[in-house]
């Protein structure tokens, strides 16, 4: 027997390389991850996921276990988001393919009755870029609504008169999308009103709820419907590794009529193999992720996420009467729910002004992670402004007074400042030497490139952090 223990090597490196990332608990890192709070849903989820490892969801009337789970997982969405008895749908393994599914069932359902009638997806700015790549991949048009820069949600009259001008070049809206609420700004689009007129005109229309959907339905304050209870809408994603709290990935895509939700599957015969059956964009799909949602969701029930979501609440309140009082600082719009955009006060004197890419960089080094959003110009030739972007959760509560502290404090650091000025050469420099501590002039550059050269940039960047030639 040897000394060395070739398994205890592999983990200690592992162990090396997760102490050089952001602390995915505690809530330090207001972006990305999701933290109850609670060590005994970690335990859990870790428990059932390890039963599930060798699982192939890939058929579920061959391990058995995995029909049971995912039928249980969707009726406890189909609960939550106030669904009848006639509302399906499948666990997928995140957002984005929840709502690229959400679309191919709308376009497959669409392309049967349109004859050659172009397909549109018509949605608002601040729809989730998964809807961008679903249209990409399926071959639909893109048709953007800009929203209020001033509050973040689209006008109900405009996205409207978006599906009118669909028909009125001869096109067919395969669906439109509204968010509840969008990932920007935290602001909830008027479901109600684009839901009768979509109804009216005899369009599917999607609630991207993969935020708001295990938040919302506890959520403290007054809203309006937003999900099944409201005629016309026909579809919604909802994550459970969001403010569900389980492991990456896991979602929900629900539709109202069986018919919706048998247009994502895919099916086929055509090969001498096994006949091939499946719901999901994945063949072979990790048992994994959904055994621990189920675990998770079974060990909170609904008590358990009211009390979450009234500690996240809490904590909204708590940050969000903080920044009234941060000279130069303003929360864009009136937020629903736990996402807050900070933006400058452009009403305050220059020299009192802070720019919130300014401000991620000070708060970052006074502990906490923000993530910058760069101003967004639209269709239309007005422009969101650039922002700080806050995703709190229950244990941020427990961290208010640290991150209130460090926002306070990072505005004072920065108050006056102009931003960086782009530049050009900075993009390739960062593909090739790595992201700099200080991130306000990357985003300054990026934000001041054309939109239709930004996207190669960003993937030129991402695609050298995992080149095995340039590590």
């Amino acid at each position: 027997m040897t000394d060395n223990d070739p398994a205890e090597d592999v983990l200690a490196t592992l162990r090396a390389l997760r102490a050089a990332d952001p602390p995915t608990h505690g809530g330090r890192v207001l972006s990305y991850v999701y933290d109850s709070g609670r060590a005994d849903l970690d335990r859990v989820a870790a428990e059932a996921a390890e039963l599930f490892l060798p699982v192939n969801g890939l058929d579920p009337t061959t391990f058995t276990s995995v029909g049971v789970l995912e039928r249980d997982l969707v009726a406890f969405g189909r609960s939550v988001l106030h669904g009848g008895s006639d509302v399906v749908g499948s666990v997928t393994s995140g957002g984005t393919e929840s709502c690229l599914l959400a679309v191919k069932s709308a376009r497959d359902r669409a392309r049967a009755t349109s004859g050659d009638a172009r397909l549109a997806l018509v949605l608002p700015t601040s729809a989730h870029p998964a809807f961008r790549k679903a249209a990409a991949y399926l071959g639909l048009d893109l048709v953007e609504v800009p929203v209020d820069p001033g509050t973040g949600a689209v006008h109900a009259t405009d996205l409207l008169a978006a599906l009118d001008d669909v028909a009125a070049a001869g096109g067919r809206v395969a669906l439109a999308v509204v968010s509840a609420p969008s990932y920007p700004s935290g602001a909830v689009d008027p479901v109600e009103d684009v839901a009768a007129g979509c109804a009216a005109r005899g369009v599917d229309l999607h609630v991207d709820a993969c935020v708001g959907g295990l938040v919302l339905p506890w959520w403290p304050h007054d809203l309006a419907p937003w999900d099944f209870r409201v005629p016309g809408v026909t579809s919604m994603s909802a994550d459970l590794h969001k403010y569900g709290f389980v492991p990456k990935g896991a979602s929900l895509v629900l539709y109202r009529g069986r018919d919706r939700h048998l247009a994502q599957y895919f099916a086929t015969s055509s090969w001498p193999g096994y006949p091939v059956v499946n719901p999901t964009v994945l063949g072979s799909r990790s048992a994994v992720g959904m055994a621990a949602a189920w675990a998770v969701v079974r060990t909170l029930g609904e008590d358990g996420y009211a009390d979450l979501v009234t500690r996240t609440a809490q904590a909204t309140d708590l940050v969000r009467s903080a920044l009234r009082d941060v000279a130069g600082l303003r929360v864009l719009g009136d937020p629903v729910g736990p996402l807050l955009a900070v933006v400058a006060d452009e009403e305050a004197d220059p020299d009192v002004r802070v720019d919130p890419f300014l401000l991620v960089d000070a708060v970052r080094a006074r502990g906490f992670l923000l993530q910058a959003q760069p101003a967004f110009p639209q269709p239309d030739g007005t422009v969101v402004p650039r922002s700080a972007h806050l995703t709190l959760t229950p244990v941020t509560l427990d961290v208010a007074e640290e991150l209130v502290a460090a926002l306070a404090a990072g505005a004072s650091a920065v108050r006056g400042r102009p931003t960086p000025r782009p530049d050009p050469t900075l993009v390739e420099r960062v593909a090739v030497e790595g992201l700099p501590t200080e991130l306000a002039p990357v985003m300054a550059t990026l934000e001041a490139l054309p939109r239709e050269q930004s996207p190669a940039l960003l993937a030129q960047l991402l695609a050298a952090v995992v080149d095995p030639d340039r590590g």
